[in-house]
């Protein structure tokens, strides 16, 4: 560790972090919680995180690679939360589970085959334009499911289509990312 640099575990203690962090309280909460009102503000407040923890990071300079392991995580243990929670309770169909939760599976498998395959390791993953309106309308969806359930398959339908994109989105940046890498 070079001199001056925070150690590794102090970075992970940040503000923006730990706003992060706490929507995995939220998601607890949601799953704790019995009235959709409490929900719909659970799903606010999960989201106002979701915008401050990545604010704060880029005003305080306290972006970190922990932060960007921790943010991706909580939203997606959030909406998993949320979705099975909704589903269990028959206020989202399966398919409609599946469409919420189509981007995070394949971007998981994109992952696990990028670890996998050695030529693409180097690759380093940062969030994107459209994973973030992907979460953005899973949020919003979430909300839709809660107070005007008939127009969760409209909101379904576009989210499957941003998805699909996002997806080739990331697919796009992680063969650029490979060929500059791979460049002598």
């Amino acid at each position: 560790m070079s001199r001056g640099a925070p150690p590794p575990s102090a970075e992970l203690w940040t503000l923006p972090n730990v706003v992060s962090l706490s929507r995995f309280v939220l998601a607890a909460g949601f799953l704790a919680s019995t009235g959709n009102g409490e929900r719909v503000a659970l799903v606010g407040v999960a989201s106002l995180t979701d915008f401050l923890d990545g604010w704060l990071a880029r005003r305080r300079n306290a972006v970190s690679r922990w932060g960007a392991l921790i943010d991706p995580l909580a939203d997606r243990a959030f909406v998993l939360a949320a979705v099975t929670t909704l589903l269990l309770q028959g206020q989202l169909t399966l398919l409609q589970v599946g469409v919420l939760l189509l981007r995070d599976i394949m971007t998981a498998i994109g992952f696990l085959v990028a670890r996998s395959v050695a030529w693409l390791r180097p690759v380093a993953f940062r969030a994107r334009p459209l994973g973030k309106v992907v979460t953005a309308l899973q949020l919003v969806t979430l909300v839709t499911a809660l107070v005007w359930p008939r127009w969760v398959m409209p909101l379904v339908v576009v989210l499957g289509i941003v998805s699909v994109a996002s997806t080739i989105d990331y697919t796009l940046l992680l063969w650029r990312e490979r060929d500059r890498t791979l460049k002598p």
